[in-house]
């Protein structure tokens, strides 16, 4: 069923077919969807155009959110193809690879925070101040990604954790903001997924393997099934849900402590 058929939708943050914003545009486009990419610098550009024409798109427009006024840039350019859209896939977190790693207080310097905040949280309330005129269409919808370490304290997680708990909050307060505008935003908190962002975080490895065997399913999740439930959040089925933080994990947040063998 494309119940998704008729909607356009904007993806910031693909990187590789590995990583969650290609699962979601995946499902975007088996449900129906037509899409619009964006690429943070030249090195990217080409894979880029290569994943958009796999999704049977020809709209890839340059866009670096650290740096100002690209946003409104790519935003005309996309003006030229599309006079309003349905659909904002915010897929962008970034945090020094050096501070993702050790003691929170000894590794985090005053530039990374602020970096880690610009580009995961700040990016967000940008977007949606500069593409709200073009957010029309039946119930559009914004996404965002979020991680279990917004409200736990993970090892090794520091600053992004940080970041990602004012992403969420972000997303409580633009839904509450953009509401009046029949505009609902969302956040997934998926869990570990092997990507290429989660390659610069210490340990990783062992955090997958803890989810697998400590979620009540089971096992870790896929960027498919992230993917799916953002085909869900996008759709005219979800028109009542705003300002949530959907967890996409196993149910590994549930858990209180690991079983005892």
């Amino acid at each position: 069923m494309k119940n998704l058929a008729g909607k356009k939708a904007l993806i910031l943050g693909i990187a590789s077919n590995r990583s969650i914003a290609w699962g979601i545009s995946e499902s975007l486009k088996n449900h129906g969807a037509e899409l619009a990419f964006t690429y943070q610098n030249e090195k990217l550009k080409e894979r880029v155009e290569k994943l958009a024409g796999e999704c049977g798109s020809d709209i890839v427009l340059p866009c670096d959110v650290s740096v100002d006024g690209s946003i409104n840039q790519m935003l005309e350019k996309l003006s030229g193809r599309w006079s309003e859209f349905d659909i904002l896939i915010h897929s962008l977190a970034f945090a020094p690879k050096e501070e993702l790693e050790g003691n929170y207080i000894e590794k985090t310097s005053k530039d990374g925070f602020i970096q880690a905040h610009s580009i995961s949280s700040y990016s967000l309330l940008e977007l949606c101040q500069e593409a709200q005129p073009m957010l029309k269409g039946t119930n559009p919808s914004v996404i965002s990604l979020s991680y279990l370490g917004a409200v736990r304290g993970m090892p090794n997680y520091n600053v992004m954790g940080v970041a990602k708990a004012s992403l969420e909050a972000n997303v409580r307060y633009l839904a509450y903001a953009m509401g009046e505008n029949n505009i609902r935003v969302n956040c997934i908190s998926a869990g570990p997924i092997k990507t290429l962002a989660a390659a610069g975080i210490s340990d990783f490895r062992k955090m997958l393997d803890h989810v697998e065997k400590n979620s009540p399913l089971k096992r870790n999740v896929t960027i498919q099934q992230v993917g799916d439930t953002a085909s869900f959040l996008a759709s005219d089925g979800a028109s009542g849900i705003t300002g949530q933080t959907i967890y996409v994990d196993s149910g590994f947040n549930i858990i209180g402590m690991p079983s005892i063998d």
